[in-house]
C-alpha cells in the first residue's frame, strides 16, 4: 500500500527486453535506499514494482506482460522520470489516501492553464472509469495522490499546488502527455459490493438495505 505522496523522482536507465517481459532499471540520488530490501515494493509513476536487484542509488524490477498491457512501461525510453515511493510503513503518516498501485486506465492531458502560483491540468475522463471519479474525491495521476476539482462529461480538472510541481514529474506534462490513472481504492470496493455478494450472486448491498439498516 502506498499514501500518493512522492518521496522522490528518478530515472528510468535500462530497460531489457526479456521475451513478452521486461525489466527496468530506475535510478534515483535522492530516494533513500537505506531501508529497502529485496522483494519491497516501490509504487514507480504509480506502479507497483517488486525491488529484484538493488544498488546504492538505483533498483531493478520485473514488468510482466499483464502490467505491460494496462500501463505506459512499454513506451517509455532510457530517461524517463519517474515518480517515486516506498511502501508505507504502520508508523506513515496518512498525507495522501490509500493507494494500491494497481493502475486502472491511462488517460492524456486535454488543458493546461496558470492560475496564479498554481496550474490547472484538464485530464480526459475515460468513460469506463467515470463512475468512479468525483468532484472532490482522490484520484492517483502517476502514483500523486490528488484532488479532483471539478468535472465535466469528458474531463476532469486538477490544481497543482507550486510544491507539487516541484517535487514530481507533473510539471513536465504537455497538452497530449499520457499518465497513469488509480481511481479511488474505495469506490472501486464499493462499486463490488453494490452489485453482487461474496457468492457472486446478485444483490449484495443496496440502497434499500442501506436505507433498511439506517444508514440513509
Amino acid at each position: 500500500m502506498f499514501t500518493g505522496i512522492i518521496e522522490a523522482t528518478g530515472k528510468l536507465s535500462r530497460v531489457q527486453h526479456r521475451g513478452t517481459d521486461i525489466s527496468v532499471t530506475i535510478e534515483s540520488n535522492t530516494l533513500d535506499f537505506s531501508d529497502v530490501k529485496l522483494g519491497d515494493s516501490i509504487a514507480s509513476n504509480g506502479v507497483c514494482l517488486t525491488v529484484t536487484e538493488l544498488g546504492q542509488h538505483s533498483f531493478e524490477a520485473d514488468v510482466s506482460s499483464e502490467t505491460l498491457a494496462y500501463t505506459l512501461f512499454g513506451q517509455y525510453q532510457s530517461g524517463q522520470l519517474i515518480n517515486l515511493e516506498k511502501a508505507l510503513l504502520p508508523t506513515t503518516r496518512m498525507g495522501g489516501h490509500m493507494v494500491s498501485g494497481h493502475v486502472d486506465g491511462v488517460s492524456q492531458v486535454v488543458k493546461i492553464e496558470r492560475s496564479g502560483r498554481a496550474w490547472q491540468i484538464w485530464l480526459a475522463l475515460p468513460a469506463r472509469l467515470a463512475h468512479y471519479i468525483a468532484a472532490k474525491g482522490s484520484i492517483t495521476v502517476d502514483g500523486i495522490s490528488l484532488t479532483v476539482n471539478e468535472l465535466s462529461s469528458d474531463a476532469f480538472r486538477l490544481t497543482i499546488v507550486p510544491h507539487t510541481a516541484q517535487q514530481t514529474t507533473i510539471a513536465q506534462l504537455k497538452v497530449g502527455s499520457s499518465v497513469h490513472l488509480e481511481v479511488d481504492l474505495i469506490a472501486r470496493y464499493l462499486e463490488r459490493l453494490m452489485s453482487k455478494n461474496s457468492a457472486g450472486a446478485t444483490g449484495g448491498v443496496s440502497l434499500a438495505l442501506l436505507a433498511q439498516r439506517g444508514f440513509l
